[in-house]
């Protein structure tokens, strides 16, 4: 990751964090949020909580240490204390040339900017739905949400062992670019930047009317049907 891109996906976990924490000032935290049964609005918030402060933790571990155990930041979340994390978060990741553990190996802070910037955009669009709220979306976010899926998060659940390596691919074509999950591809997923990304994080599925299927659609559902993310 350059520099410049760093810097602008900074910027942009700054603007997710107001809007997610604009929706949380005036949410009913006892709201279902049906994106993520069976939490409530208020069980999402501090989700948040915990997640920003973990990854500020790692990313001020040093370069040979180890990713802290994240559950004592959930016990430890309240919801009332996200713009502390938001904020503490954003120190922490400051510099993103500084080496630090991710959870793909040592790496960088930057790794953490952009896994933060797109788990503040998941929740932020979860919570805004359970709210009723239609929040806008920064295509160049939503694109680069769907990249992180194909080249981070779902190689990383095949190294868990959490989904079989698939025998057959399915390429996802967005107005911002072109990707592959899996092999050669036996069907193609098109529509706008945030349907893909949605379908990516199980926020919706093939039948989106957003979306457009052609080749195996039987493939396609099966693959995308995984959890390709944690």
């Amino acid at each position: 990751m350059t520099s410049s891109t760093a810097t602008g996906q900074l910027a942009a976990l700054a603007a997710e964090q107001a809007g997610f924490a604009a929706l949380a000032a005036t949410a009913d935290l006892e709201r279902p949020v049906p994106a993520c049964t069976p939490w409530t609005a208020g069980d999402l918030v501090r989700h948040l909580v915990a997640v920003h402060r973990w990854a500020a933790a790692t990313a001020r571990t040093t370069a040979d240490g180890a990713v802290p155990d994240d559950a004592p930041f959930e016990v430890a979340a309240t919801a009332a204390h996200y713009p502390d994390a938001a904020a503490d978060l954003r120190a922490a990741l400051a510099e993103p040339s500084h080496p630090c553990p991710t959870l793909c190996g040592p790496g960088t802070a930057a790794w953490w900017v952009r896994r933060q910037l797109h788990e503040t955009f998941v929740h932020r669009l979860d919570l805004a739905a359970a709210l009723g709220a239609t929040p806008d979306v920064e295509p160049a976010v939503a694109a680069d949400c769907v990249a992180e899926v194909v080249d981070t998060m779902h190689p990383r659940q095949v190294r868990l062992g959490r989904v079989p390596a698939p025998a057959v691919g399915v390429r996802l074509t967005t107005p911002s670019g072109s990707w592959v999950v899996g092999p050669e591809p036996v069907a193609e997923v098109s529509g706008p930047d945030l349907a893909v990304a949605q379908l990516l994080w199980r926020r919706t599925t093939p039948a989106d009317p957003r979306l457009t299927v052609t080749g195996d659609r039987a493939a396609a559902a099966a693959l995308l049907a995984q959890p390709l993310t944690p």
